[in-house]
This record gives C-alpha cells, structure tokens and sequence, in this order.
C-alpha cells in the first residue's frame, strides 16, 4: 500500500489523539462555531418569511454555506498535497498527515461528549436540580420536572446520538471525500440542530433537517451495528424503527439493548421497554461503551480510507 493511501487513516489516528489529549480549540479558532454564526445571522429573517419563501431561501442559504465549508475544506487539504507531498519523503509525508488530522480535529467531538456526559452523573449525584441544570446544556426538551432516572435516561440518549452525530459520522464522510466531506457533513448537522425543528422552523429548516437525515443515514446504523453483537441487529432494527427519527434511534437503541435499559422521551417513544430504569453506574458504563464503538468505527473507517486512497492513487 502507498504512502498516499495511508495519509487520511494517519490523520484520523492523529484526530483522535488530539481530541483526547486537547479537547475542543479556543471558539475564536473553532470552525464549528463560525458554522454557527453563518447560520445565526439568517435566523430572524428566515423565520419571518411566509412558508414557500422560507423553503426557497433556508434552502439556498444552507446550501451556499454548505458548499463555502466544503470549498474551504478542498482549498485548505488541496494546499497541503502541494506544499507537503507524500513523494518528498518520510517528513513531507508525516507533515500532512499531522496538519490534516489537526484540521480534522474541530470537525468531530468525542472528549467533550463524554466529559459532558459525566458531568450530569456528577451533578445528580449532588442534587436533582443540579443534574437537571447540567443536562439542560446537552438536550433541548425542558427538564425542570425530570425525575433521576429520566435525566439519565436523556443524558445516555444524547451520549449515543451524539456518537455519530458528533464523531462517526465526521469521520465516515472524511474516509469517503477527504477533508470536504467532513466539513460538509458538519455544517450539515449543525444547521440541522439549529434550523431543523417544527413550529417556526417548519418551512426555513426543512432542506436542513432532511439534507442531515440523508447524510447521517449510513453513519447512524454503522454507529449502532457496531455497538451491539450480530445476533442482536434484528433487535436493534425494531428498537430504532419506534423513534420518529430516521436515525437517531440506531445508535440509541443499540446503547438501550447493550446495557437492558429502558429508555425514551416521555410522550414521544420508548427503546428497550422490557429494561429497566438507569441508575448510577451506567453513565460510566455507557462511556466505556461508546469508547469501544468509536474505535472499532475508526478502525474501520481508517480501512474504508486506505482503500479508497488507494484506489485514487
């Protein structure tokens, strides 16, 4: 195998490492929060629109800022197969690897998430009001009258979710288009967290919710295919039918049957209904889990990219 083919599975070993040991960069650095602000600066003017005139102009608004990440994206890793190629030796070689896994870095999220994840166990362990508070940075529904279980039940949902949301799924679409299809992909999942809800966002958010649900369908069952044992995929393809997300209930109905927790969003659905109620201890449990699944997906990826770099070499 060529050295080209190994420079995206060497830059997602260097990803990972940099996330695990740096967390997230400054905000003023972080491509994810320019994301936000390109999308925030629409917000008001979307939403006043009349519905035909919100789908048309949310629509050609994502799709402007998707193609400008991804065209930053290509600009950005296109300069480092000029400046540092692969055939000036072992230097140039290690050198983009190094610079395109620390571009890649800010495209996925892993530390964070399970940081964040503890932090509402920690919390719940000194009060109820404290864990609620804490897990009210992580989810949107309203968590003022949730009991304990439940704001663990929410807090191991998003862990799992977010597993792909927030790194797998980055990491599949960088195996498959490089640099810019991370980026793309990013930008589409944070336009989806912010435009893609109903009531005021039914119209404006429409072309964001759906482009981040055709996105995430390969990575979301890859995610949760990879959590559980073979014998349990017919399992898991009932649990994630009952959300009413095309994908979000792979990967959370996988974490469900894997540890025999019920769990679900009062009122909206219920994975795993035989199992019981969370308790203290599944959180870190959770965790481990979750570790163990993004390994395996990078391990995985890491040979998807070799492969296709390979094929393009």
């Amino acid at each position: 195998m060529s050295r080209i083919a190994l420079l995206l599975p060497a830059a997602i070993g260097v990803a990972l490492l940099v996330d695990r040991l740096f967390g997230e960069p400054p905000a003023r650095l972080h491509p994810v929060v320019a994301m936000g602000r390109y999308l925030g600066a629409f917000s008001a003017r979307l939403t006043a629109l009349p519905a035909r005139a919100a789908l048309v102009a949310g629509g050609l608004a994502w799709l402007l800022g998707a193609l400008l990440c991804a065209a930053i994206a290509l600009a950005l890793e296109t300069l480092l197969w000029q400046v540092l190629t692969p055939w000036r030796g072992a230097a140039g070689w290690l050198g983009t690897a190094l610079l395109l896994g620390l571009l890649l870095k800010p495209l996925l999220a892993w530390r964070m998430l399970a940081d964040e994840v503890a932090e509402v166990e920690a919390a719940l362990q000194r009060s109820l009001d404290e864990g609620r508070q804490r897990l009210a940075r992580l989810v949107s529904r309203d968590t003022a009258s949730l009991q304990a279980h439940e704001v663990r039940e929410a807090a191991i949902e998003t862990l799992a979710e977010n597993l792909n949301d927030s790194v797998v799924a980055p990491l599949f679409w960088f195996a498959l288009a490089g640099l810019p299809g991370a980026a793309f992909y990013r930008f589409a999942n944070t336009a989806d967290a912010m435009w893609g809800y109903r009531g005021r966002w039914e119209w404006a958010g429409k072309v964001a919710a759906r482009a981040d649900d055709a996105l995430s369908w390969l990575p979301a069952r890859l995610t949760g295919l990879l959590m559980i044992a073979p014998w349990r995929w017919r399992a898991l393809a009932r649990e994630a039918a009952r959300t009413p997300s095309p994908n979000g209930g792979w990967p959370m109905g996988a974490m469900a049957l894997r540890l025999g927790l019920s769990l679900g969003k009062p009122g909206v659905y219920r994975l795993n209904e035989p199992g019981r109620p969370p308790r203290p201890g599944d959180a870190a449990a959770a965790r481990r889990i979750a570790a163990a699944t993004l390994l395996r997906a990078a391990l995985l990826l890491a040979l998807l990219a070799a492969l296709a770099r390979g094929g393009l070499a």
